[in-house]
């Protein structure tokens, strides 16, 4: 993987993240358009990425600071990043898609473990997410845990799951 790298979304970007999110989620109607998608990254720059893999666009994530059991609405733009307090302590990954030609060489595992270490240094205590498309098989083995009895905004669908990975604590200095 040495040809693949992390960067922060850029203007230029939205182009391919907004075809590749039509691509992943239309026929299932959860895709949510470019204004909503370009909300969450306003609401939050730091944390959404793009993956550049083989010179080319790989995929991309979105994560926002949320209030763990809560995520975005599919169908409303983001306010602003929500936050408890002046601190968060849950960073919840809204978006994560790796492009068709990049799927199967482990970079979304690998986009999750970048956002553990934004989440770490934010000194957030846990990441979540939605799965949808039954994607809590591939989250599972990862750390995050189902949690069904967490109501989800109707725009997810029935069969989508909320999931939530508890982080270690940040290395302190002694």
């Amino acid at each position: 993987m040495t040809d693949t790298r992390i960067r922060l979304l850029a203007e230029e970007d939205w182009d391919e993240v907004v075809a590749l999110e039509e691509r992943a989620y239309a026929a299932s109607g959860l895709s949510e358009g470019r204004e909503a998608l370009r909300s969450r990254q306003r609401a939050s720059p730091d944390t959404c990425f793009v993956l550049e893999h083989e010179g080319g666009f790989g995929g991309y994530l979105l994560a926002l600071p949320y209030p763990r059991f809560r995520c975005p609405d599919l169908s409303l733009p983001e306010e602003g990043a929500v936050r408890e307090g002046d601190r968060p302590t849950n960073m919840h990954a809204h978006d994560l898609v790796i492009s068709e030609r990049a799927r199967g060489r482990g970079l979304a595992p690998r986009l999750l473990r970048h956002l553990e270490e934004i989440g770490r240094a934010a000194h957030c205590r846990t990441l979540s997410l939605v799965a949808v498309h039954g994607s809590q098989a591939l989250w599972a083995p990862l750390g995050y845990r189902a949690r069904p009895e967490i109501g989800l905004p109707a725009s997810y669908g029935a069969e989508a799951v909320y999931m939530v990975k508890l982080l270690e604590a940040a290395v302190t200095e002694r």
